[in-house]
């Protein structure tokens, strides 16, 4: 399978106010290591923490406060919380 593109930035607050990103759900995560398949495409915005993905055959990328991030609908990867994350997410 190839590796489909996670796509990652660091929004301006402005950006982030346009987008409504605070009036998203929340969702916390303590350290922990567990697969995660992609059915749909998330789009989340890390408010604390960092964590690691790795595509299923792909590399590693590393995430934390501040970033945004957008996992396509059919990624398989494997998530790796370093520390405890928050986030604020919206499913398309």
């Amino acid at each position: 399978m190839d590796e489909l593109d996670i796509h990652h930035e660091r929004p301006t607050p402005a950006k982030l106010e346009v987008m409504g990103v605070e009036h998203w759900p929340t969702s916390r995560r303590a350290p922990s290591t567990f697969p995660c398949h992609y059915r749909q495409q998330e789009t989340c915005y890390i408010v604390r923490g960092r964590l690691r993905v790795t595509p299923r055959g792909g590399t590693p990328h590393e995430f934390g406060r501040g970033d945004l991030i957008r996992f396509p609908a059919g990624l398989a990867c494997t998530w790796e919380v370093i520390e405890a994350v928050e986030k604020h997410y919206l499913l398309e």
